[in-house]
């Protein structure tokens, strides 16, 4: 059985599961389906939107499909979220993508 095989399984014991979900999409992008990866995060972030490592992968993912306004809200909402949960490390990464996109 395959790891997305593997993860689809278990998403479907929990379907409320986000680190599963979340799992699913990182495979997803592995892969290079994009468009399930992008589905999944952004159930995720309906669903749980104070998961907070979500915002990094959803930001890169828009970037690579050059929506970077898109990508920039998204890190701007997962700073807000990261930092409301006291996710230091999470926010300055966040962050440093943002500066990334802002240098461009």
């Amino acid at each position: 059985m395959s790891r997305i095989e593997q993860l689809k399984s278990f998403l479907e014991l929990d379907p409320s599961d986000s680190f599963t979900r979340f799992a699913l999409a990182l495979e997803y992008l592995k892969s290079n389906n994009t468009h399930l990866a992008e589905e999944l995060f952004v159930h995720i972030i309906r669903q749980e939107p104070e998961y907070v490592g979500v915002y990094y992968h959803l930001g890169k993912l828009y970037e690579q499909q050059n929506k970077f306004d898109v990508a920039c809200s998204t890190y701007l909402k997962g700073i807000d979220i990261a930092t409301a949960a006291s996710e230091i490390h999470a926010a300055n990464e966040l962050r440093e993508a943002l500066l990334a996109i802002s240098d461009d």
